[in-house]
């Protein structure tokens, strides 16, 4: 896990600019200091910088949006050739061996739970991951350094919402980058702009970084994902497999880069 002045002291308090209103195609109405968004059928919610009693709000919320992404990936499994192979022609080969049906169909149903551990390894792999190394402790891995932050959405005293970010450790880079972790919103607060607001946060978190670009992961099969990135101006970059299961199911790993305007050129 990719874990003048000097760049100044991110307090997750918006910069004065949010208030005056940002120019740019990321500009927000005036009136945000704590990102408060209300509407007549959405409940409230402001951004904040996580605490540690946020924790369990946090691992659940990363738990189930890892776990949401199964179903999907169980039927991309089934759509692959090696799979259909394996259903269609396992069974007609155990039928032409053995002349029984029930031990075909048997055969047959036998392929759905592993195809269906499949499909939940790679998932069950990346938060196993994550809970061993920069969430273990997010204090000390997103909180103890000014480069980095970790904030949360919070709706009804409710955590509904998280994100991270982390700058890039590579001294081959000659510019400051930033990688955001962990964007994910609660399946009941969904549409109401809490993802795209957390990604802004960590737009502006990183210009204020003087950072050049702002880089993330994401998959294949997270199209409401890969919808929001590029529909606020990522770009991919390439793909690769996080690990030999995501491999398996073709669980395809997108990189997406965004470029950040030059301070010259005005604000995000």
């Amino acid at each position: 896990m990719v874990p003048g002045e000097g760049p100044k002291l991110w307090t997750c308090d918006l910069p004065e600019a949010w208030h005056k209103g940002v120019q740019g195609s990321l500009a927000l109405t005036p009136g945000l200091r704590d990102f408060r968004h209300r509407s007549l059928s959405m409940a409230p919610y402001h951004i904040r910088k996580y605490q540690e009693n946020d924790r369990k709000w946090v691992v659940g919320l990363l738990s189930q949006g890892m776990a949401e992404h199964i179903p999907a990936t169980f039927w991309q499994l089934l759509k692959l050739p090696r799979t259909l192979i394996l259903l269609l022609g396992g069974p007609l080969a155990l039928l032409l061996v053995s002349g029984s049906w029930l031990l075909a169909l048997m055969f047959s149903l036998s392929l759905l739970p592993a195809l269906w551990f499949l499909a939940k390894k790679p998932w069950k792999e990346y938060v196993d991951t994550v809970l061993r190394t920069d969430m273990s402790d997010i204090t000390k891995s997103y909180l103890s350094e000014r480069d980095s932050c970790f904030w949360v959405a919070e709706s009804e005293e409710k955590v509904v919402g998280m994100v991270g970010a982390l700058p890039v450790d590579d001294p081959t880079l000659k510019e400051k980058r930033l990688q955001l972790f962990h964007l994910s919103v609660d399946s009941e607060h969904r549409g109401q702009g809490i993802a795209k607001a957390l990604v802004r946060t960590v737009l502006q978190f990183a210009r204020d970084q003087d950072c050049s670009e702002v880089v993330l992961d994401t998959s294949n099969i997270q199209l409401t994902a890969l919808s929001l990135y590029q529909s606020m101006g990522f770009q991919k970059t390439g793909q690769s497999f996080f690990c030999v299961w995501a491999r398996l199911v073709a669980l395809t790993t997108i990189h997406f880069i965004y470029c950040l305007p030059s301070s010259q050129a005005g604000g995000l």
